[in-house]
């Protein structure tokens, strides 16, 4: 396969896509007050709000999910939510109940967390199947539905779960419809020796993700991401998206290949990632570097294929590395 070296794009839309990445630098480099480093996970969760996606954190304690989170809200002046998902959690925690007040003599309604902008659900896991589910609406329709009263969510809005991946008692799996309306998984892990001393000289001087100062604003975003809707994506790069979601489907080593909705999400996020790096067309690099993030956690691997160590990241990425890239013509 071929792709032009110099993809035709109107003059205006890359002017704006400059925007969009100099938001996403200040939204960055904002966070990065709070967190040293980490700056390819920073990035990820960006783009996923960029391209109206929600995050799916794996990660182990005391990483700075919940600082991350709560960053990306102030950074943007967003409002800010937070579930502690526990086993004894019930759907109106999460959406909110209609309560009787009896000084006015009529029901009124509390909404729940979900009603935020940025919504850290931590350990989501660790609730049970039924209270997962009630986000499932919100997160792929930004509305929610309580007592057949249909009410829709705040713009921008985002879902940004935590799981632990060591503690295994009193969780319960994510299902596969739940994992699937997760644009990215991302992980933030340990800092190396330099950055973890920065960490403790930083915090010793009082840094505190609290007193992060808004750099843009909701309303930004909002301009931004229907400049990141207009990036190009050629025939030649979208037959090599598919090409990758269609090895998934084909794959021995998986049960449950990339969905539709997966292909959407990796063609949505290649778009998000050209716009930040300042470019108003999709590459086929934009596609290979998201491929894991944006479909490893959709797959389901085969009973054999755990049994020898293969995970489904190991997996996506041989898919990535054996599927021929699309060659630049001069």
């Amino acid at each position: 396969m071929a792709i032009d070296s110099q993809t035709r794009v109107p003059e205006t839309l890359s002017v704006d896509v400059a925007s969009v990445q100099k938001l996403s630098i200040k939204i960055r480099e904002s966070i990065q007050r709070v967190i040293v480093g980490k700056s390819e996970t920073i990035d990820i969760a960006v783009l996923a709000l960029l391209c109206r996606g929600h995050v799916l954190l794996e990660d182990v304690p005391g990483t700075g999910k919940t600082t991350l989170a709560k960053a990306l809200a102030a950074s943007l002046d967003c409002d800010f939510g937070r579930i502690q998902f526990t086993p004894d959690l019930v759907p109106g925690d999460v959406l909110g109940v209609n309560f009787y007040n009896a000084s006015k003599g009529e029901f009124e309604f509390r909404p729940g967390p979900v009603f935020s902008q940025i919504l850290l659900a931590d350990e989501i896991n660790r609730a049970t199947p039924r209270t997962q589910s009630a986000l499932l609406e919100a997160m792929q329709e930004r509305q929610a539905s309580i007592d057949g009263v249909t009410i829709a969510l705040p713009e921008p809005f985002m879902v940004m779960a935590t799981l632990n991946p060591v503690e295994m008692e009193g969780t319960f799996p994510l299902p596969e419809a739940q994992l699937d309306r997760f644009m990215v998984r991302a992980s933030i892990g340990y800092p190396d020796r330099d950055e973890e001393s920065a960490m403790l000289d930083r915090f010793r001087a009082g840094e505190n993700p609290d007193a992060i100062k808004p750099t843009s604003t909701a309303a930004d975003l909002i301009n931004a991401r229907a400049i990141v809707d207009k990036v190009t994506v050629n025939d030649t790069v979208r037959d090599y998206l598919l090409d990758i979601v269609a090895a998934t489907r084909v794959s021995s080593s998986l049960r449950l290949g990339a969905s539709p909705r997966a292909s959407l999400a990796l063609q949505h996020a290649a778009q998000g990632w050209a716009a930040m790096n300042g470019r108003s067309y999709v590459l086929p690099d934009d596609v290979k570097y998201l491929a894991v993030p944006v479909l490893a956690h959709r797959l389901l691997a085969e009973t054999t294929t755990q049994l020898r160590g293969q995970a489904t990241v190991q997996i996506i990425t041989e898919i990535v590395n054996t599927t021929p890239v699309p060659i630049e013509r001069e």
